[in-house]
């Protein structure tokens, strides 16, 4: 695997995770280490970690809000 690749890996723990609980990337990323931005997409993807997926959220979290505070009143 290429020390660009590497490196790149090394900065973020959710990376190795997620490396370790697909370990076909591995492979991938040894031959075609380009794939990198694919692998961060597939990881952040699979984690919920897209910016729609935090608007989500947060528009899920405001909506149980105002339903605990309508059956309040």
């Amino acid at each position: 695997m290429p020390l660009e690749v590497q490196f790149k890996l090394k900065e973020n723990p959710l990376y190795i995770k997620y490396l370790r609980e697909h370990n076909i990337w591995y492979k991938r990323l040894i031959r075609h280490p380009e794939d990198f931005k694919i692998f961060v997409e597939e990881m952040k993807t699979n984690y919920k970690l897209r910016t729609s997926d935090k608007i989500n959220k947060v528009v899920d979290t405001i909506n149980i809000i105002s339903n605990l505070f309508s059956n309040m009143v």
